[in-house]
């Protein structure tokens, strides 16, 4: 076991704690590494990152933020899956700290099922194993990173995720609470806008789903939906087939006009009832919000999803 602490200009008396404890963790034949800067300011998360990564020496790593704690069988745990998963990000479930914080991001986070650790990459949520949890190996790390060293405001995690991948690695969760995962107002995820992030998924849902579908439905023609139809470039707009819904007077109004449209005639999309829409989906419903509803009519059309649809809120 090695640590490695990059102290990323920090104010605080972290140095000094981390002294007391290279002391405590080497006689218990801990090697702890530590480098850092006192510029003015902070280079970044992806920097700090990728130098603890540059100045240590295992042959696997396993990240953790400052402001989180993990629980003493995670290494040994997270270990033995990337072991059989070399090509991996090897997640665990969390435990976040205040308990009902972000209620839906931590059931997400911790009920994914095996197959949706892939399928669902590309919803608001961000990577489905979230990041203070990664584990994999150096070598996989290598041949994937580094992160982004563009600092604040650039979404470090989720583009080295989508770079993982394109390069064909898998995603894995050890079913087991392994991280404490505190929210607090000063974590440096709040510093990405939620457009920058908008922006990044579009691309990759364009990239990755929409080139295997001739053809598809973006279900709900409210805001959310046709923020998606703007936002998608020529060639996949005209894929969009329908709007569907279960909202009467969006249906009623019979389709959606992209009134910002330079073609001429201005694109004229129907708005259909989810029963009368034909697959593939695209789906722009906030999961877990509707007491059920919305899930229950998704599972009365028994579709397959990765294949059928694929949920991008």
């Amino acid at each position: 076991m090695e640590l490695s602490v990059f102290n990323d200009a920090s104010k605080d008396k972290s140095m000094t704690i981390i002294e007391k404890w290279k002391v405590k963790l080497e006689d218990s034949g801990i090697l702890v590494v530590i480098g850092g800067h006192d510029s003015p300011s902070p280079r970044g998360v992806g920097y700090s990152k990728n130098q603890a990564i540059a100045q240590s020496s295992g042959s696997y790593l396993c990240f953790l933020d400052s402001d989180d704690a993990m629980m003493p069988q995670r290494v040994r745990l997270q270990h033995e899956a990337a072991v059989r998963h070399p090509t991996s990000i090897i997640g665990c479930q969390v435990r976040r700290e205040p308990p009902n914080s972000t209620e839906r991001y931590t059931r997400w986070i911790n009920q994914l099922a095996s197959d949706q650790l892939l399928t669902q990459v590309f919803t608001s949520h961000g990577p489905t194993v979230v990041m203070p949890t990664w584990f994999c190996s150096r070598e996989w790390f290598s041949h994937v990173g580094p992160f982004d060293e563009g600092g604040q405001g650039v979404p470090e995690d989720l583009l080295f995720f989508y770079s993982h991948l394109r390069k064909g690695g898998g995603v894995v969760r050890v079913d087991q609470s392994l991280l404490i995962y505190r929210y607090h107002p000063k974590a440096a995820t709040h510093s990405v806008l939620e457009t920058t992030i908008w922006t990044h998924r579009v691309r990759f849902l364009e990239e990755r789903a929409l080139p295997h579908w001739a053809a598809f439905t973006i279900w709900n023609a409210g805001r959310q939906g046709r923020r998606l139809y703007r936002s998608l470039m020529a060639e996949s707009r005209r894929k969009v087939v329908a709007f569907c819904d279960v909202d009467e007077n969006k249906i009623k109004k019979g389709f959606y006009s992209y009134e910002d449209s330079e073609e001429r005639p201005k694109p004229r999309v129907p708005i259909l009832h989810f029963r009368a829409a034909r697959p593939p989906f695209v789906i722009c419903v906030k999961l877990d919000l509707t007491g059920g509803a919305f899930e229950d009519n998704l599972r009365s059309l028994h579709l397959q999803e990765g294949r059928d649809f694929l949920h991008f809120s």
